[in-house]
């Protein structure tokens, strides 16, 4: 979807772009409500009243009201940015300074042109041996970003897109409990024999999507090619205190599931029972689960 260079001090490495994920949620159509078949969404001219093939709009950028620039591919091509056509590498960062949670996006695999493989595996070996990551920018798609290349299991270089700091909402107009709350020591060294005993090495193979299969059942159920029984209801949780709820959670952790049977590991629900206007808190009864299949490379269009 991109091809360009990685700007490596006085080095350039020639690469190419993919897109490292794809969507596999199931997506819905909108359809006609009484012939029950897909509706068309069109785009129309107002001013000429008449339909506009998706091949021939044009991109208009807003000088004034009603008054557009068009923008064309050619315009975006030589825009004077060196970032257009370059991966510029800034700086080069522990990888634990970046908040990941909240600044990664959208993540992509690099891939070498011929004449830059020994350069790319000079940067990758240089990545490995310092256990930084790589800060820098890459006008894409309309807008430039700050992005991080970092080492893929896999030989490769991911480079992920980054939320600029103006993106991300402050927290500090929430309120989080503080050092008014008193955790006793006996309830701590409880919470972590909890999170010892469901400690597991991550591998992803081991989780499915469960709403998309379910859904799928659904829908075959709707073809009348299977009979689909609706999930019992969970039962509410009993109020108990805090230390009996984590107590009840470890013992409950003891029976749980081997991880090489292929199941996620059940969370136990914890519902802590205080003044009478405690909040009642509840963990999720087991952990998504995500198809296990090989990752293909796939282009953009």
């Amino acid at each position: 979807m991109w091809r360009g260079a990685i700007s490596f001090g006085m080095v350039a490495i020639p690469v190419r772009m993919y897109l490292a994920t794809e969507s596999r949620s199931v997506s819905f159509r909108l359809l006609c409500p009484s012939c029950h078949r897909p509706i068309k969404n069109r785009r129309w001219c107002q001013h000429e009243d008449k339909e506009v093939a998706w091949n021939d709009t044009l991109r208009g950028y807003e000088v004034a009201k009603e008054e557009f620039v068009v923008i064309d591919d050619g315009d975006l091509d030589r825009l004077p940015l060196p970032t257009a056509q370059t991966i510029e590498i800034l700086e080069f960062v522990d990888d634990t300074d970046i908040e990941a949670g909240v600044f990664l996006k959208q993540a992509y695999y690099l891939e070498p042109e011929a004449v830059g493989r020994k350069p790319y595996m000079l940067l990758r070996r240089a990545l490995e041996k310092t256990g930084k990551v790589a800060i820098g920018r890459l006008a894409l798609r309309d807008r430039e970003h700050l992005v991080r290349l970092a080492l893929h299991h896999d030989d490769s270089i991911l480079l992920n897109t980054l939320h600029w700091p103006d993106e991300i909402r402050d927290a500090s107009e929430l309120t989080m409990p503080g050092s008014d709350i008193a955790i006793h020591d006996r309830e701590l060294d409880m919470a972590v024999m909890l999170v010892e005993s469901l400690a597991a090495s991550f591998d992803p193979t081991r989780f499915r999507d469960r709403y998309r299969d379910a859904l799928l059942q659904v829908v075959e159920e709707k073809q009348g090619t299977r009979e689909v029984r609706a999930a019992a209801p969970e039962e509410p949780a009993k109020v108990m205190d805090l230390m009996a709820a984590l107590k009840a959670s470890i013992e409950a952790s003891k029976t749980r599931p081997a991880a090489s049977s292929g199941e996620a590991a059940p969370a136990a629900e914890l519902e802590v029972a205080g003044s009478a206007s405690a909040a009642r808190r509840s963990r999720s009864s087991a952990a998504k689960e995500a198809k296990a299949e090989p990752v293909r490379r796939r282009r953009a269009s």
